[in-house]
């Protein structure tokens, strides 16, 4: 099965993709890839190691990881690919302070709980060519009307 472009699973356009695309996906899991580069978003220097994107930036990665894994179900679905929010994580714990230049990081996301009003937990992790160097437990809502519930309003 090919699987699809990762900017056709998630509402995120241009710089703001910061995942380079999809490795692996079924109905409760997904696993993407980036790999760290200086055209990147969060990369900048001065922290330890040099040149780098930042450690925090991972929960961003789980989070977009996330979305995808939403998207990628929504067009199995024969759905669009709605808007989800990221409300909060538990436990994020990285083992380094940054993600070097040429680092390629997988970033797996498993559903652990699926509510009926549309709020969702994952757990997630980010490997590098080490071995786990990040995880999380990550609390997400989309809900099922589309914007409808946030008054038609992402300001």
């Amino acid at each position: 099965m090919t699987l699809p472009d990762i900017r056709d699973l998630m509402p995120h356009s241009g710089p703001m993709v910061l995942l380079d695309r999809v490795v692996a996906a079924d109905d409760e899991s997904l696993c993407a890839e980036v790999q760290v580069r200086e055209v990147s978003l969060f990369y900048a220097g001065g922290g330890i190691g040099g040149w780098a994107v930042g450690g925090w930036v991972g929960l961003e990665y789980m989070a977009q990881a996330i979305g995808a894994f939403a998207g990628y179900r929504a067009r199995r679905r024969g759905e669009p690919v709605r808007i989800g929010y990221l409300l909060g994580t538990r436990h994020y714990e990285c083992k380094q302070p940054s993600f070097a230049l040429g680092s390629r990081l997988e970033i797996y996301v498993k559903r652990v709980l699926q509510s009926q009003d549309g709020l969702a937990a994952f757990d997630c992790r980010i490997d590098d060519e080490t071995g786990m160097v990040a995880s999380a437990n990550v609390t997400v809502f989309q809900s099922a009307d589309g914007d409808k519930s946030m008054n038609g309003s992402l300001t």
